[in-house]
């Protein structure tokens, strides 16, 4: 026999926000490896020209959220089996684990907060500097191509073209780089748009994630002290 009345209520509360929370697991791991693989993504980070190459920061980002995603649904699993099982070492190693997983989704939170502009902002800075290098006068040739490649990628991705100045870039390079149409998009203006689309998109989760993880340490607590004390236990 295991606990009875309102602790047992408790028990099957725990067991559906652990689930919740190992889908939640899921749902990290696959908006990470989404935005490790998002087209767009993916064609602005791995250009580079000669030793200039974009920001990592985003990618290491990404990468972390894959392993949170991935430790998360093992210890939902863990909570899960210890909800059912009505172990107090299962829902004491699943308690720590919580505090520990919601301190670092909080410092990571404000970490985010505090470098939200980071980003899109070293972007910016990557694409400028291949920017003035397209306006030198007299650029050999294959550096021109070089050049040319790279801004092709970002105008081809963000539909866009210079830094609200496309027009004198469009004079100097082929329409194949910089169609005409795209001459009056700002390209600072559409990186701004898709990181901050996608940094949105992260804090909504967190935020969903870390408001389960609240209900899962009381509900987790409320268990064991439950099962402590149960006379049929």
């Amino acid at each position: 026999m295991g606990v009875e009345g309102c602790t047992k209520c408790i028990k099957y509360l725990l067991f559906v926000f652990n689930f919740l929370f190992w889908l939640a697991g899921g749902l990290i791991l696959g908006v990470a490896l989404w935005l490790r693989h998002d087209k767009q993504i993916s064609s602005l980070l791995e250009v580079k020209l000669e030793e200039s190459q974009p920001p990592s920061s985003f990618f290491i980002c990404v990468h972390i959220l894959i392993a949170v995603g991935a430790v998360m649904m093992v210890v939902g699993f863990l909570g899960c089996y210890g909800a059912i099982q009505e172990s107090q070492c299962l829902l004491g190693t699943f308690f720590v684990c919580l505090v520990i997983l919601f301190a670092c989704e909080v410092a990571a939170g404000i970490w985010g907060y505090m470098n939200k502009e980071t980003v899109s902002g070293e972007m910016k800075t990557f694409y400028d500097s291949v920017y003035d290098t397209a306006m030198i006068e007299n650029l050999d040739q294959d550096k021109k191509t070089a050049v040319a490649h790279v801004l092709k990628v970002f105008h081809e991705t963000l539909n866009c073209c210079g830094k609200g100045i496309g027009t004198s870039l469009f004079a100097r390079m082929t329409s194949d780089v910089c169609p005409s149409d795209w001459t009056s998009v700002n390209c600072h203006n559409k990186i701004d748009e898709l990181f901050s689309d996608k940094i949105y998109l992260i804090g909504i989760v967190a935020l969903v994630v870390a408001v389960i993880m609240i209900f899962e340490m009381i509900f987790s607590m409320v268990l064991c002290c439950g099962i402590r004390n149960s006379p049929v236990y």
